[in-house]
């Protein structure tokens, strides 16, 4: 298998992912085998060896496809190779990228607090570098993460704001799944 074929099989993986209603809407997955097949062959391009931002790319997919089929401890490994990674090559935008992957990963883990302290180091680094392509996600995971440890209303600024940035982007996708996050609030605060 080459990398071309491996990220041409990703193309299918949303058919079989899902945000999971009564879970705080936590990814999950129809078709366990198939992401286990699908993290077979990432491992195995990265024992035969490729290029570094190959690396890093397979790293952090392994890491994010362990995470939805529940085995946040395996993800964490693969996320911090990723995060060791961005931190050597200065890369800010791979690091905010990793933050936020390793705090989804720690939040799986049921390591709320520490998930919360990467995602609030994801905002920073936003707002300090300009990086406004991922500030939305960084306040969307926070959100998520705070809706769990059952701060609701910090939840909801957090929502509100990512759904602001979500507009302006214009990703139809991204805007439902904020307000599926509201939603969420909302059916929470009523209970």
């Amino acid at each position: 298998m080459r990398i071309a074929d491996f990220k041409n099989s990703l193309s299918f993986v949303n058919q079989f992912i899902y945000f999971d209603s009564n879970d705080y809407l936590r990814e999950k997955t129809s078709n366990t085998l198939g992401l286990k097949q699908l993290i077979a062959d990432a491992e195995y391009l990265l024992r035969i060896g490729i290029g570094e931002s190959d690396k890093y790319f397979l790293n952090g997919t392994v890491g994010n496809l362990y995470r939805i089929c529940g085995e946040p401890q395996k993800a964490l490994d693969y996320l911090n190779s990723c995060l060791c990674f961005a931190l050597e090559e200065g890369d800010i935008k791979k690091e905010t990228v990793t933050l936020i992957r390793l705090g989804e990963a720690l939040k799986y883990d049921e390591k709320h607090d520490e998930a919360l302290e990467l995602f609030e180091e994801a905002l920073k680094k936003c707002k300090d570098n300009n990086l406004d392509t991922y500030l939305d996600f960084a306040l969307q995971h926070k959100g998520k993460c705070l809706v769990e440890m059952g701060s609701l209303d910090v939840a909801e600024i957090s929502f509100i704001k990512a759904l602001k940035l979500r507009e302006f982007k214009g990703d139809t996708t991204l805007i439902d799944s904020t307000k599926k996050a509201l939603e969420l609030v909302k059916r929470l605060k009523n209970q």
